[in-house]
């Protein structure tokens, strides 16, 4: 069967939509021929900083008749009812159509309609252009005098349609042509190279996947060579030099494995093997690389002439948010939560509040000011630089963390102190100013930062009463719940598990419940929990029908009016498992509080399996329900067993 070969070439497309417009290109284009009735065997989409190209192999040559009945009218209808059947039915004999009987309604007229198939090359005629006008780019331009808009001017297409063209054909073509078409050839090329020169020159890549591929989406025909630097720029912190080469050059550095900072040194990729071996393109940028160090250099040497101290009433002039004030407002409260949770994780309250101060300050350096993704870093140097205390230094920088699932969680005293804070404060200010996340919107970063709390929490082991810092914001701590069970799924617990233990009340210390769940789970991953969850669930059944009906419930459990061995046995067995949990849960032992459950197991079989808890005597009824009901409250002290799916 033959392919069809799509080449849509235009100027330079930006790299971060390269990816998302093959994979559009792909389906729209596969789509609408599967839904003009066309099949094919494989079909695969490449973009280069100028092409988006699309192959499509084994297409069938022409969609397939369709055949469809249309019924008409009843043979002895009108003779107008007739004619407008075979108007519609595009017949002009009614000889043409069927007579069918119908036992109910009598005989009536059948069309058998042919739509005849139609060729693939008229298929694809109509369907290119539509694809190509109503392409979904996030941004697109007109250009000359023309109505067609596409993210960059678009020079030529290209659709071919025929006899089977290898894709390994296409490929070698473009490449003899100087185009490597597969985007992760290109950036297996880059990466390739790019070692083989750091090590030739006895230097280690610092490698980089978002820029990696950001690279690979601006060139075509990677070449990949190295650059260097003044020496000298290297009193410059390595975040600031690395922050700087790769913004305006996009740029690889490299380090130096001897000393563990980075090397004067740089990789670049040009477009294009030049025939003096790339000197130029070197020189062309070594001396962008120059200016722009020449820059950071200048903001690094006057930060570091200016007190960090000095930086901070200037917060007061910087809106934190219209409803919360400003920066410095902002720091005030951090300062004064971050003393009252040191003593809390072992830390120092005085550098805690110290670092607090401070950690805001470097927003107004200049370095941050260009490069405000080492905000954070940079205070941490000027810190250290005016001789602050290594842990308040430390702090400065650590308090933004984590930023992500993949970064690191802060572990000094002092860090966890501030970085909780500094959340702590964010979640409950916008929460009292009702900013919360909605669906996928949230662009205060709420919920990053209640995973933050809780994975500083559960990573260092703090004990932390959240409802002290949101007993003004309630839903705050529903909040909490659900971000937690995002972390415990992630995990591989299971959610319903923190479901039941929030609904005790009153759980608002993370460890603890982590604890709970844990324990909660080890228990119901035994079948003497499965076997216990099941008895209560049909106890709480039995309960909650009771309830609803109005019948008597004893007010306690009068052993007088035991009839059965297997009640006698379940009423002692539970007054002890609950003395026994209830003593468990003081001491925080919830392993030790759910084996107490556990011996529960075999009573609650029994009783099931021989006492009918609704007798004829009212009496007796009233005392098995309450008995009933101590079962309920027993399992009640570790979690709420109701919430537990299964």
């Amino acid at each position: 069967m033959p392919d069809l070969l799509i080449e849509l070439f235009s100027e330079e497309i930006p790299a971060r939509m390269q990816a998302k417009a093959a994979d559009d290109l792909k389906g729209l284009v596969t789509n609408g021929l599967v839904d003009a009735g066309l099949t094919y065997e494989s079909a695969g989409a490449f973009a280069t900083p100028r092409r988006l190209t699309l192959t499509v192999h084994g297409l069938t040559t022409r969609s397939p008749d369709i055949r469809e009945e249309k019924k008409g009218p009843r043979t002895d209808a009108p003779a107008g009812a007739i004619q407008g059947f075979l108007r519609g039915a595009g017949l002009d004999d009614i000889a043409k159509a069927r007579v069918v009987s119908d036992p109910k309604k009598g005989d009536f007229y059948v069309a058998d309609l042919v739509k005849p198939g139609r060729a693939a090359e008229a298929i694809i005629a109509e369907l290119l252009p539509s694809v190509i006008r109503s392409f979904p780019w996030p941004k697109s331009q007109r250009w000359g005098t023309g109505t067609l808009r596409w993210v960059r001017p678009l020079h030529s297409i290209v659709c071919t349609f025929g006899p089977e063209t290898e894709e390994p054909v296409v490929i070698d073509k473009l490449e003899k042509a100087k185009v490597v078409l597969d985007p992760a050839r290109r950036r297996d090329i880059i990466l390739a190279d790019a070692r083989n020169l750091a090590f030739a020159a006895g230097l280690e890549l610092v490698e980089d996947e978002g820029l990696l591929n950001e690279v690979a989406g601006l060139v075509e025909w990677p070449v990949v060579l190295m650059g260097a630097f003044d020496p000298a720029f290297l009193d410059v912190p390595d975040e600031v030099i690395r922050a700087t080469i790769r913004a305006n050059q996009k740029c690889f550095v490299l380090r130096d494995p001897k000393s563990g900072r980075l090397a004067n040194r740089f990789i670049l990729t040009s477009n294009m093997a030049a025939t003096d071996g790339g000197a130029t393109i070197i020189a062309g940028n070594e001396r962008v690389i120059r200016a722009r160090l020449s820059d950071a250099k200048f903001f690094w040497d006057g930060d570091l002439a200016i007190p960090l101290e000095t930086l901070v009433p200037k917060l007061e002039g910087i809106t934190f948010h219209e409803k919360l004030g400003s920066q410095g407002e902002r720091v005030r409260r951090v300062v004064a939560l971050s003393r009252g949770i040191a003593p809390l994780v072992g830390a120092d309250p005085d550098k805690a509040a110290r670092a607090a101060l401070l950690a805001k300050a470097d927003l107004l350096s200049g370095v941050v000011g260009e490069f405000p993704e080492v905000q954070g870093l940079m205070g941490r140097y000027y810190a250290a630089h005016a001789g602050e205390d290594a842990a308040v230094a430390a702090a400065i920088e650590e308090h933004w963390k984590p930023q992500g699932p993949s970064d690191r969680v802060p572990t000094a005293p002092v860090s966890i102190a501030v970085a909780l804070a500094d959340k702590l404060d964010t979640l409950v200010g916008f929460w009292a100013i009702d900013e919360k996340p909605t669906g996928s919107k949230d662009p205060f970063a709420l919920r990053r930062a209640a995973l933050g709390v809780i994975r500083i929490i559960l990573d260092n082991g703090v004990r932390l009463p959240l409802n002290a810092y949101s007993s003004k914001t309630p839903d705050l701590l529903n909040f909490f719940a659900d971000r937690l069970k995002v972390q415990l799924r992630e995990q591989g617990n299971r959610f319903d598990l923190v479901d039941a233990v929030f609904a005790l009340g009153g759980q608002d210390d993370l460890l603890l419940i982590v604890k709970r769940v844990e324990a909660l789970g080890a228990l119901l991953a035994s079948d003497d929990g499965r076997n216990l969850l099941a008895g209560y669930k049909r106890a709480a059944n039995i309960l909650k029908a009771e309830e609803k009906k109005g019948t008597a419930v004893a007010a306690a459990v009068d052993a007088s009016l035991f009839r059965e061995a297997e009640e006698k046995a379940l009423a002692a067995a539970v007054e002890t498992a609950a003395k026994a949990v209830r003593d468990a849960v003081a001491t925080e032992d919830f392993e030790g509080a759910m084996k107490a459950l556990a011996t529960l197991r075999a009573p609650v079989d029994a009783f099931f399996d021989k006492v009918l808890v609704n007798d004829a005597d009212e009496q007796v009824r009233a005392n098995r329900l309450a008995l009933l009901t101590v079962l309920r409250n027993a399992c009640h002290q570790v979690a709420d067993f109701s919430k537990i799916e299964g």
